[in-house]
């Protein structure tokens, strides 16, 4: 499996509503996918997670493309058979650039289940053929206005959803949903944006409204916050942007920081490290789902894959394509289905045929790479 080229494209999608987070609103997603091509016609397909700006994380669209560039597509063209786990091994002394490894090492798994003619999923051992999904609410201007986003999201059948929530946009629209929707499964996500020194009024209104689950409310670092939070017991305390790799699942764990896991493939180096760290969690009783940061039908693909696997129980942040774009770019896009489910893929690799008119239609910038041996 020699790839000999490798094409870069850039999209800028409008997203069908503003995004709002501790970390700014996002109005469009701009998007770098990556198509690896082999000797023999075969074409992989992945998308990179980075943002266009280091909010979220320090990697962005532009430190992606300049890693591919000068240090991964190098690194394939001295492999003749670049399967994920040696492109993983070989990349191995590279310091942090997840995001950019995770775009090669993806799209690698798909060029992997394709040259065995079985779908994505099946080749990372996948035992469903529906996942659980929920819906995540970002902020909202007004809590009449998260009210009605809530409404439209459980008519549409999503049964769990994630609010974003920061200092002063917290407890009063808790209160407002768990007050609306009594029997709603409500997580909320705080993207890091707590002093360690808000454990003791989290906790208040996490009870009080029963949260199920809290996502990092502290920094990625204050693991020993996160172990205060909780042993109050007063919700399941996840970790996100605190696990990079096994090691920083095996210290969360350690400190008793971890009460469930939320595993982004495309942020901790690719399908190969988010297995890794998933089944260590399951090893240890920790419930995991896998997350999503508005993908493309191509990231969803890949992500809908992996959370059909053993390890993830709980309800993925994978909702249906029309939660963030108007019309996706591949065929079929991903709907909603019985029970608040996305449909697993059963096709050869990803499962889904690029939209090429939609795709062209928002193309930015594009470029090929020869990859020589």
């Amino acid at each position: 499996m020699r790839v000999v080229s490798a094409e870069l494209i850039e999209l800028d999608l409008p997203l069908v509503a503003p995004f709002a987070t501790s970390f700014g609103v996002e109005r469009r997603r701009r998007v770098l996918l990556a198509a690896l091509t082999t000797a023999d016609g075969l074409t992989g397909w992945s998308e990179c997670v980075a943002a266009r700006e280091p909010r979220y994380s320090s990697e962005t669209v532009e430190t992606v493309r300049g890693t591919i560039v000068e240090h991964l597509l190098p690194a394939l063209a001295r492999s003749r058979e670049p399967t994920p786990a040696k492109f993983d091994r070989a990349v191995g002394w590279i310091r942090g650039h997840r995001m950019a490894r995770a775009t090669i090492e993806m799209a690698l798994w798909d060029l992997t289940a394709q040259r065995r003619r079985i779908s994505l999923a099946r080749v990372l051992g996948g035992r469903r053929d529906r996942v659980e999904v929920g819906v995540s609410v970002g902020l909202h201007p007004t809590t009449t206005a998260l009210l009605r986003s809530i409404e439209q999201y459980q008519q549409a059948g999503y049964g769990r959803v994630k609010l974003k929530v920061r200092p002063g946009r917290d407890e009063g629209p808790v209160r407002a949903v768990r007050r609306s929707f009594p029997d709603l499964r409500i997580w909320v996500d705080a993207n890091q944006a707590y002093p360690a020194s808000a454990v003791k009024r989290i906790s208040h209104w996490l009870r009080r409204y029963a949260v199920e689950i809290v996502e990092q409310p502290f920094a990625a670092g204050a693991l020993t916050a996160h172990a205060r939070l909780a042993r109050t017991g007063a919700a399941r305390v996840a970790l996100d942007e605190s696990v990079e790799d096994r090691t920083g699942f095996e210290e969360a764990r350690h400190l008793g920081a971890l009460g469930a896991l939320n595993v982004k493939p495309g942020r901790v180096g690719g399908l190969g490290p988010a297995r890794t760290i998933a089944g260590a969690a399951r090893r240890s009783r920790i419930p995991a789902w896998v997350g999503g940061m508005l993908e493309t039908g191509i990231g969803r693909a890949h992500n809908v894959a992996l959370a059909s696997t053993a390890p993830f129980t709980l309800p993925a942040d994978l909702s249906a394509s029309d939660r963030y774009f108007a019309d996706d770019i591949v065929e079929p896009p991903f709907a909603l289905g019985p029970g608040s489910t996305l449909r697993v893929p059963s096709g050869v690799g990803l499962g889904v045929a690029i939209e090429w008119r939609e795709l062209r239609r928002h193309v930015r910038r594009r470029r090929t790479y020869t990859i020589a041996p």
